[in-house]
């Protein structure tokens, strides 16, 4: 039983160790409200940490470009989500980038179209915001856009992923034409295999464009389910109802670790391999998900 147990032991370091590798430099989003909750980010993140602030309909510019101004006096590189079917006009996306720039010192956003179903005004793609070239004007270096892995029926009504990679390989284009550095943000999912063959094809298409994987963070099983029915996660909800079936782990929060770990050996056996980065969704809290990164090795590099 010993030997047994020395052996398990020593097949989970490499793994650990590998997983810890693999989602260095991640990225973390947060929302204005819960930014407020947190007194000091410097106590849970590693300096430089590129943050996404996520642009919820209704929230007021006010309150988004005073978040990604508070990051960048802690020491972070504030990356705000610019969704398009949320703005208007160019009038207001130019004084949203006036804005945070101006007072923020932001140079870096998330251009995606949006979660509402219906535009404000006349924008109702990413790809409307990137062709204003105000982002180019304004002289931002950084512009990510958004990838869904499990498909999107908004994008895609019939279930496919022709629109999606049409839309990638635009995005490919705009990037080979203006200065910012590009990279693919993805939806958060729960199994590997899918994640990897959905990037393995938008290699296929053309895109060689960075892919920064999206991982929700630990959280309790419920918390998850709900989120993953509300944004769409589609194949990979599967792993959390096989978990939710085994009573014995519905009380236990369910962590990132088998999901981060498969990425990881894949990563670690591949010359060729599309995805180049993790980008959390503390979903079960930004302190939680700092815990959890902290107990593989990832904790802040300076102490407040």
């Amino acid at each position: 039983m010993g030997l047994l147990q020395f052996r398990k032991e020593a097949a989970r370091a490499p793994r650990a160790g590998a997983m810890a590798a693999f989602v260095q430099g991640y990225s973390m989003e947060v929302m204005p409200r819960t930014a407020e909750k947190v007194a000091d980010f410097r106590a849970l993140l590693p300096a430089g940490t590129r943050v996404y602030i996520a642009h919820l309909d209704g929230t007021p510019i006010g309150d988004m470009v005073a978040t990604a101004r508070r990051l960048r006096d802690e020491g972070f590189s504030p990356m705000p989500h610019f969704p398009a079917r949320s703005i208007p006009d160019a009038a207001t996306l130019q004084d949203w980038i006036t804005r945070y720039s101006d007072e923020a010192g932001v140079t870096e956003g998330l251009i995606l179209a949006g979660g509402i179903p219906q535009p404000r005004g006349d924008f109702h793609s990413s790809m409307q915001l990137l062709e204003t070239g105000l982002f180019d004007k304004a002289g931002f270096t950084r512009l990510h856009v958004a990838g869904h892995p499990e498909g999107s029926r908004d994008i895609d009504p019939d279930g496919g992923e022709a629109n999606m990679m049409a839309a990638l390989g635009w995005k490919q284009a705009f990037a080979q034409r203006t200065d910012a550095e590009m990279a693919i943000i993805t939806q958060f999912a729960f199994e590997a295999g899918p994640v990897i063959a959905w990037a393995d094809r938008v290699r296929a298409a053309g895109v060689d464009l960075p892919i920064h994987i999206g991982v929700a963070g630990p959280a309790k099983l419920q918390t998850l389910v709900k989120y993953a029915i509300a944004c769409g996660v589609g194949p990979s909800l599967a792993v959390l109802q096989r978990r939710a079936r085994d009573v014995s782990k519905l009380v236990m929060p369910f962590t990132p670790d088998a999901f981060l770990g498969d990425l990881a050996q894949a990563a670690a056996t591949r010359t060729d391999f599309p995805i180049q980065g993790v980008h959390f969704f503390p979903l079960g809290g930004i302190k939680t998900n700092a815990a959890w990164l902290a107990g593989h090795g990832l904790a802040p590099a300076q102490e407040t």
